[in-house]
């Protein structure tokens, strides 16, 4: 990783951050110059109406990377540990205490941007006590898709009911994607980088016959293909070219994606390499240009990149403004009206957070929310779809708040 170090280093001392989140330097050691179209443009919100404030003041973390609850009716809310633990507490700014739900970091390769990345409850959680996790291993360097068994009314999980699911080879030790979710059609989908190191030197993002740089769709309620099955109408089942797996491809690190809870719609933020950070709305069978292009602009081939049909990101934005995009999510909830059905995201490195307006695939405008979000890991939902800010560095839950 010796091409990270310069821009590591340098944003190390910019930020204080002791231990670099290597999805932040998911960019190669030469910052490139960008014709993106400027940041903000004019909306109705008055960021001066918002502040930040700590979710839950008694509470810190370690590197936290993941937010979410379990739709059990329990008022609890789950954050991921990097270094490879669950942990549960009640969903109250008050609360001073927060369980270990699943510890599994003997078995987990943390650092950088491996370790205990994703984690998704099973639809009908509440009766069978399924959830998923995405994490990474060593001897060989995979990453791992498992099934863990919760107990009804129990904080705590044995890590011995772990059923692995699907692994897949992890060529370098960045670009490892990590995010899990199910979609409104009860599929489980898996965001995979393109394997790392930098420029994607095997192509992975527009090879169809391997799992790396893309969106992955599988069904876990069969079992044809071992411990999963295959959706019948994902887009390359029964191309003998391609895995079935695959939903959608061409993406370099697509860390952070999320479903509108309203319409479906999949959302995902895919760090560039040394120009431009995108925003995406995923198909089903699209192609996002990696490494064909970064962003609307070509990478490899340097011209004439438009090669079949690719889909342009809704939105991208250059290195004067961010490094490295955190995908976040469309708000739904209630208690923040200006922000209602707008896409938040946000840049690890800068900490700066924005509202996306948008009217179907389109982009109607883009508004700075505030700069002072913090190392930007992800951002997380409660069952409200009230939205929560993960910042890796302090290890804090932040919101957003009317003053």
């Amino acid at each position: 990783m010796s091409y990270l170090k310069k821009t590591a280093v340098t944003l190390a001392s910019s930020l204080t951050v002791t231990v670099i989140f290597a999805f932040l330097v998911s960019l190669a050691c030469k910052p490139g110059e960008a014709d993106a179209e400027a940041t903000e443009t004019p909306g109705t919100l008055a960021p001066a109406s918002l502040q930040l404030e700590n979710a839950f003041p008694g509470l810190t973390f370690k590197q936290p990377v993941e937010f979410t609850h379990a739709d059990d009716e329990t008022n609890r809310v789950f954050v991921l540990e990097q270094e490879g633990r669950i942990r549960v507490f009640e969903n109250n700014a008050a609360t001073k205490t927060a369980d270990t739900y699943l510890d599994i970091v003997s078995k987990v390769a943390s650092g950088g941007e491996m370790g205990l990345l994703g984690l998704a409850f099973h639809p009908d959680f509440k009766q069978n006590g399924y959830f998923f996790v995405n994490y990474t291993k060593n001897s060989p360097r995979e990453t791992v898709i498992s099934r863990f068994k919760a107990t009804a009314g129990s904080n705590r999980v044995d890590p011995a009911t772990e059923t692995i699911l699907l692994k897949y080879e992890q060529p370098y030790a960045n670009h490892n994607g990590g995010k899990v979710a199910f979609g409104p059609d009860g599929f489980l989908y898996i965001a995979a980088g393109d394997g790392g190191s930098g420029g994607d030197p095997q192509n992975n993002g527009q090879n169809l016959k391997t799992m790396l740089g893309k969106i992955l769709r599988i069904d876990v309620n069969k079992t044809d293909k071992g411990n999963y099955g295959i959706p019948a109408d994902n887009p390359f089942v029964g191309n003998a070219n391609a895995l079935p797996e695959i939903y959608a491809y061409g993406l370099r690190n697509p860390w952070r994606f999320s479903f509108d809870a309203e319409t479906g719609q999949l959302w995902a933020g895919d760090v560039g390499q040394n120009k431009l950070e995108e925003i995406d709305i995923i198909k089903k069978g699209g192609n996002y240009g990696w490494r064909l292009k970064e962003g609307q602009d070509c990478y490899n081939p340097a011209n004439d990149c438009n090669q079949g049909q690719l889909i342009e990101p809704i939105h991208q934005y250059a290195r004067s403004e961010g490094v490295s995009v955190t995908g976040g999510a469309v708000y739904r909830g209630s208690s923040l009206p200006d922000l209602k059905g707008k896409y938040i995201y946000a840049d690890f490195a800068t900490g700066k957070v924005w509202a996306l307006s948008f009217q179907g695939d389109q982009k109607t405008g883009n508004q700075l929310l505030t700069s002072e979000g913090g190392p930007v890991s992800a951002f997380g939902e409660d069952a409200k779809q009230e939205l929560y800010i993960l910042d890796h560095s302090s290890g804090t839950i932040k919101r957003f708040v009317t003053k």
